[in-house]
């Protein structure tokens, strides 16, 4: 029987779902990969069913980290190259 573990994603922070027997997933938001050994784990559940549910429960969530992805977002926008129109979007 196959059993289930919800993990995070270290890089955004995102959940997703895996097979315990799984090594590896990459994360659907934002395309890192994740060794499950290492991930942080967030609940196991033995049934398919029960498990996409606690996934739908967590997602209602804003991940723990949304800090870090906003501080990632502000500086992307903020540390482009010089041009008058980034100026002017940053300005407005």
């Amino acid at each position: 029987m196959t059993n289930y573990v919800i993990v995070a994603c270290g890089e955004c922070g995102g959940y997703l779902l895996a097979k315990t027997g799984q090594k590896s997933r990459t994360c659907p938001y934002c395309g890192s990969r994740i060794l499950l050994e290492k991930a942080k784990k967030i609940a196991y559940s033995k049934k398919a069913d029960e498990a996409s549910a606690i996934l739908r429960k967590l997602k209602e969530k804003p991940p723990q980290n949304m800090e870090k992805l906003s501080l990632k977002s502000y500086f992307k926008k903020s540390h482009q190259p010089y041009s008058k129109k980034n100026h002017e979007k940053l300005n407005n």
